[in-house]
């Protein structure tokens, strides 16, 4: 054999090798892919659906499958904000006095604006800070006309200091749950 051909022999062998040696990584890259792409799938859908659900043991069956939600202990005059189990935020509140009780039951945020006026028969309270209505006219907001927090004083709503109000609006949505009970 004359040396162009031991030359392009050489060649071809050495291309061959470096087919087979791209094709041996492309094919460690696309597994290396498939199972990026299925972490992937299972970090965005898979993990958000299983944060969501209830754990199956005595303890949470009442909880709600829903990731914040709002406790309002009318006996304790007590809010408190909880992720999944975990209580967050902890505050005294002023509820509805007798002939104005605060509704009890299971609700949802349903509307929340920044500031409101609120009138009623016997009041008017301009600029009314953090609110966030829950029920027909009945919300959770800031209150400074008074700071006797743990005991009932409002007309139904439920009464936080301004700062504790602002936390919370922060830190709930439209949909948030609230669960009010004695």
């Amino acid at each position: 054999m004359d040396a162009h051909a031991r030359m392009k022999a050489t060649a071809m062998t050495t291309l061959s090798v470096s087919r087979r040696r791209a094709h041996h990584i492309a094919a460690r890259r696309s597994r290396w892919l498939r199972v990026a792409v299925a972490l992937l799938v299972v970090l965005l859908v898979a993990a958000p659906a299983r944060a969501l659900a209830l754990r199956d043991d005595d303890e949470t069956d009442w909880m709600p499958a829903v990731p914040g939600w709002i406790d309002v202990d009318l006996s304790e005059q007590w809010l408190t904000a909880y992720e999944r189990d975990t209580p967050v935020f902890g505050a005294p509140v002023s509820t509805g006095i007798d002939g104005y009780n605060t509704p009890d039951g299971e609700f949802a945020i349903e509307y929340m604006t920044e500031w409101q006026d609120m009138w009623g028969d016997d009041y008017y309270l301009p600029d009314v800070p953090y609110v966030m209505y829950f029920a027909d006219y009945v919300a959770i907001h800031g209150t400074y006309w008074h700071d006797n927090f743990g005991y009932p004083m409002s007309h139904g709503c439920v009464n936080l200091s301004i700062a504790d109000a602002a936390w919370l609006y922060d830190w709930a949505s439209v949909g948030t749950p609230v669960f009010i009970h004695y």
